[in-house]
C-alpha cells in the first residue's frame, strides 16, 4: 500500500515538472517575439542611377511595420510593413513632385505600397533572408530583404530594442514606372535598378 501511494505520488511530481517546464517554454518564446518599427530612429531610403553618372538619392519619411523576431527561431520572422508614398523626399521639390505623379509612383491612386513577408531564412553570420510580397501602384511582385547587422540593447529608459539593416534591388519597370528619356551622349535620364534600404529600431511590442 505504501508503495503504491509513493508510486502515485512520484507520478503526480513528475507531471507537475512536465508542466512547468512547458509553460516555462511557451511563455519564453511569447515573451520577446513581437516588435514594432520605432519611425523616430529609423530610416526607409532608396537610390536610383541619374543622367548614367550618379545615384539620386531619397527617403520616405512616413511608414509603420511590425515584426515577429526571435533569435533562437529566425525562420519564424514575419514582417508587414506601409509606406506613405507621398511622404517621399529627395530634396528637391520639382523631382519630388514628378516622383508623386503618375510617370511614376501615382500617389493619388496609390497611396501607400506595403510588404509582407512570406518566408524566412537564416543566411550565416546571424543573417537573414526575408522573402515577400512588395505592392507598388497596385501592382505586387516577390522580393527578397538581405538582412544583416541584427543587435539588441535596451535604451536610456530600459526598454528592450533589437536594430537591423536590410537592403534589396527592384526593377522600376515591374511595378509599372517605365518612364524615360534618352540623353544625346547615350543612355538614359533614369536607371531601371532601384536599391532600397532599411535602417531600423524597433521596440518590443508584448
Amino acid at each position: 500500500m505504501r508503495a503504491a501511494l509513493r508510486l502515485r505520488n512520484a507520478e503526480f511530481l513528475s507531471c507537475c515538472e512536465t508542466l512547468r517546464a512547458n509553460v516555462g517554454m511557451v511563455t519564453g518564446m511569447n515573451a520577446t517575439t513581437r516588435w514594432t518599427i520605432d519611425p523616430g530612429h529609423s530610416a526607409v531610403g532608396f537610390s536610383v542611377r541619374h543622367l548614367m553618372i550618379t545615384n539620386v538619392r531619397g527617403e520616405f519619411e512616413k511608414f509603420r511595420g511590425d515584426v515577429t523576431y526571435d533569435a533562437a527561431h529566425p525562420e519564424a520572422t514575419r514582417i508587414e510593413a506601409t509606406i506613405d508614398v507621398a511622404s517621399l523626399n529627395t530634396r528637391e521639390a520639382k523631382r519630388d513632385a514628378d516622383l508623386r505623379s503618375a510617370l511614376f509612383f501615382d500617389v493619388e491612386k496609390h497611396p501607400q505600397m506595403t510588404f509582407a513577408s512570406k518566408s524566412a531564412r537564416a543566411a550565416g553570420d546571424g543573417n537573414l533572408e526575408i522573402t515577400g510580397d512588395l505592392t507598388i501602384r497596385g501592382t505586387t511582385h516577390e522580393v527578397t530583404l538581405s538582412v544583416r547587422d541584427i543587435s539588441a540593447a535596451k535604451d536610456m529608459r530600459g526598454n528592450s530594442r533589437i536594430g537591423a539593416t536590410a537592403s534589396t534591388k527592384i526593377k522600376r519597370s515591374d511595378f509599372e514606372m517605365t518612364w524615360n528619356k534618352a540623353l544625346e551622349t547615350g543612355g538614359v535620364v533614369v536607371g531601371e535598378v532601384v536599391t532600397i534600404t532599411l535602417e531600423l529600431s524597433l521596440v518590443n511590442a508584448t
